[in-house]
């Protein structure tokens, strides 16, 4: 029997999450006999093993060979999460959210009395597909930053800095896309009910629309890369801080861009009517500039090219919702409703983009696209996460849920003491609201969970 000795790679090396290699590594057949690997240490005289003796090549080696590749220090393990520490996490951040959707509120139940928006009354269509951006680009933004900061890749300044070029340059790209696309919807759908058409008007929703969109999402962004950077510095689970702050900001700073922005051009139609076009075709053509960029970032190429289908869906969806809104305002019977629409909307988005961003980080810590949730990792970034597991996603579910009730009672009793929307709180209207409410955080919830599954089984990137 001869003695042999070789070198054995550690699970860890390749990424692996498994156990250390038992007694069977160490035997392997070997013509007719067997080669028993042995592997001679010694200690010196402070009591510490030293390395390991006689490499094939004759010299020698450290006490392991994953010291071979040299490494970052890894980030501390994060804590297990409970339904109470889910809780507290996201009720600060939800309450500020809320009071952000207020705030819009108020704002939308002034501005609704301006000049543009009863002369240009397409203006309003614009109201929920601008503030869908918020939803549709900078909580998305939040979304996949959170995840990638959870799962390691932006622990480097170098990784942090090609992540926040690549997606500020893509939300951009998006935002005003979607900006020009949402006021060609805008004027579309106002035209059609009336057969009235006019050209200062629809440049007028063009230049509001795209500058509206291209400012808050540059705004969101910066203020969405700050706040997840300071999550991970304090110990806090990005997920659940980062799309709350985006929508409590987002809504009050679209909607109060978008109402200066289409006053001030307003005013400009009578005396300076090339002062609109102008605005329109100056964002419209920074448009290469993004692009380039975000090409040129591994980060973001494919975003770029396979993320349109839902953002452009979500902003025709929205589009109708407009229509809607800018017939109900109109509505003498639907008298100060326009100040509850950024309310109910927003608390439903906010919570169901907190549980779609944390299962989207569950399932890429479970495995690569199309493995499905619960496949073992094949690398290991960062330390198993305790709060990436299906149970913590189901338990998250309820703790959002249960917040929907005492949430819109505090938001409700806000707008009542601010004189907000001219309407009666009744018991009825309260108990029909709140039925609202909750069945449209039901539905959504049970969306968001299947269409993230679902995106993730075909290869995509929830």
């Amino acid at each position: 029997m001869t003695s042999t000795l070789e070198r054995k790679d550690s699970p860890q090396a390749n990424g692996d999450c498994g156990q250390p290699a038992g007694p069977e590594h160490f035997l392997r057949p070997e013509g007719t006999g067997v080669d028993l690997v042995v592997l001679e240490s010694r200690a010196n005289a402070k009591g510490v093993r030293e390395e390991d003796a006689l490499l094939e090549n004759g010299s020698q080696s450290n006490e392991s060979d994953d010291t071979s590749t040299e490494r970052g220090p890894e980030p501390p393990s994060p804590l297990k999460e409970t339904s109470f520490s889910i809780g507290l996490q996201v009720l600060f951040p939800f309450l500020l959210a809320g009071f952000g959707t207020v705030a819009a509120g108020m704002v939308l139940d002034i501005v609704q009395h301006w000049d543009v928006f009863k002369q240009v009354t397409e203006v309003f269509i614009l109201v929920p597909a601008l503030l869908g951006l918020k939803g549709n680009l900078e909580m998305t933004l939040a979304s996949r930053l959170s995840t990638a900061a959870n799962i390691g890749q932006m622990d480097s300044h170098k990784e942090l800095w090609k992540m926040i070029t690549g997606n500020m340059a893509l939300i951009q790209v998006q935002a005003t896309v979607v900006g020009f696309l949402a006021s060609i919807a805008a004027v579309v759908f106002g035209w059609i009910p009336d057969g009235h058409f006019s050209l200062d008007h629809a440049v007028l929703l063009c230049a509001s629309s795209v500058a509206t969109a291209f400012i808050a999402s540059l705004v969101l962004g910066m203020i969405m890369i700050g706040v997840i950077i300071g999550s991970k510095k304090m110990g806090i689970n990005p997920d659940n801080v980062a799309t709350p702050i985006a929508a409590s900001l987002g809504d009050l700073i679209t909607l109060a861009l978008l109402s200066g922005i289409s006053w001030g051009l307003y005013k400009e139609l009578e005396s300076r009517a090339y002062v609109n076009p102008l605005v329109c075709a100056f964002f419209l053509s920074l448009l290469p500039i993004w692009i380039i960029i975000a090409r040129r970032n591994s980060a973001t190429r494919e975003v770029l090219y396979s993320g349109w289908e839902p953002v452009i869906i979500a902003m025709a969806i929205s589009s109708v919702g407009g229509l809607i809104l800018d017939r109900t305002v109109s509505d003498p019977n639907f008298a100060g409703m326009a100040v509850f629409t950024p309310v109910i909307n927003g608390v439903g988005g906010n919570l169901v983009a907190v549980q779609a961003s944390r299962i989207s980080t569950y399932l890429h810590m479970s495995g690569e696209p199309g493995e499905g949730p619960g496949t073992a990792p094949r690398k290991c970034p960062s330390p198993c996460s305790t709060f990436c597991s299906s149970d913590v996603n189901s338990r998250s579910a309820r703790v959002l849920f249960l917040l929907v009730v005492p949430g819109h009672l505090v938001f409700l009793y806000t707008i009542h003491s601010m004189q907000g929307g001219h309407t009666t709180l009744t018991l009825i209207f309260i108990v029909f609201y709140m039925t609202a409410a909750l069945l449209q955080v039901l539905i959504l919830l049970y969306i968001a969970d299947w269409m993230v599954h679902w995106m993730w089984g075909r290869h995509l990137d929830p």
